[in-house]
């Protein structure tokens, strides 16, 4: 599946997108962000407070215990404001 960050998440990991392959026990995307945290130092600033992503999956927003099972992008943001 293709991995695509946006604003500070994008900074602190150090690129915008990538393919990855999560292992058969990283099921929901709260798992992946605690799996991608394990990835580095620039994944683990990005995703040290992982409650405050926010996860898309083929571009709907999701809750963290939402299933990535078929997902063929997931997007990760930081928290975001009105305005």
């Amino acid at each position: 599946m293709k991995a695509v960050y946006f604003a500070w998440v994008r900074e602190r990991v150090g690129k915008s997108e990538e393919s990855i392959e999560p292992p058969e026990e990283v099921r929901t995307a709260g798992d992946l962000v605690r799996w991608l945290a394990g990835l580095g130092e620039g994944y683990a600033h990005a995703f040290e407070n992982p409650g405050i992503i926010r996860v898309a999956i083929d571009r709907s927003h999701v809750k963290h215990d939402a299933s990535i099972a078929g997902a063929r992008e997931v997007a990760f943001f930081p928290p975001m404001t009105g305005g």
